[in-house]
């Protein structure tokens, strides 16, 4: 949200965030980090989108795409849960809109062969048994935020950019998963903003609507700029 300000008329918003091992191995190329069920109805779920100026859902698993990070190359696929409120609040404002997430190449393949070619999606319980005892979280882990704003400014058509990768961190004294951190985080500066009265007091408060710029500046938002 904080890209687009600069923009007089946005035309795309893409968002591209990826939890991953550090140092892949295997086909898969994977670790679950975080909850393994949380990941499957990620990927079973169909993802709100907005595509040709209209919103609408899409399904998951889809949508592929090539992503280089200073050399190192992913795909990228739809999942579902990604955009919170963002349909709904640029509904009937841009052209395009989506949520990806960003894996190690093959890994999407071989999540729709497990959960379309063997059916694994009518039994969830035991494909989480399966990956669970395939593959156990890893210490070593990163996440990826990639963000893509493309519109008008002064009649110039223009794209900005975010991108940053968060690794393990060490806070009072314990280590932390990037993926713990990144989320612990998010949330404990949202509340000290409330705290502190930087945020509204009271009424629903939707994500896009909190101010980066302050974010980073509470005591836990300042991590991120590490």
């Amino acid at each position: 949200m904080d890209l687009t300000k600069s923009f007089d008329k946005i035309r795309d918003i893409e968002l591209r965030v990826g939890a991953l091992p550090r140092y892949p191995n295997g086909q898969l190329a994977y670790s679950f980090t975080w909850s393994p069920h949380g990941v499957i109805n990620e990927y079973v779920n169909d993802a709100e989108a907005i595509h040709n100026g209209k919103r609408k859902l899409v399904p998951s698993l889809d949508g592929f795409e090539y992503i280089n990070i200073e050399g190192q190359e992913f795909e990228a696929f739809t999942t579902s849960g990604g955009l919170g409120t963002l349909c709904e609040t640029f509904e009937g404002k841009v052209d395009t809109l989506n949520y990806k997430t960003i894996r190690y190449p093959g890994h999407g393949k071989l999540m729709r062969f497990l959960m379309y070619e063997l059916i694994l999606k009518e039994d969830k319980d035991q494909l989480e048994r399966i990956l669970s005892n395939a593959k156990p979280p890893v210490e070593e882990d990163v996440v990826y935020v990639y963000a893509i704003v493309e519109g008008w400014h002064n009649d110039t058509l223009s794209r900005k950019e975010y991108f940053k990768a968060f690794y393990p961190m060490e806070i009072e004294g314990k280590k932390w998963r990037a993926i713990s951190w990144t989320t612990a985080a998010s949330l404990v500066a949202v509340v000290e903003m409330v705290a502190s009265k930087t945020l509204p007091q009271k009424g629903f408060l939707k994500q896009e609507e909190i101010p980066f710029d302050k974010f980073l500046e509470t005591p836990t938002g300042s991590l991120f700029l590490s």
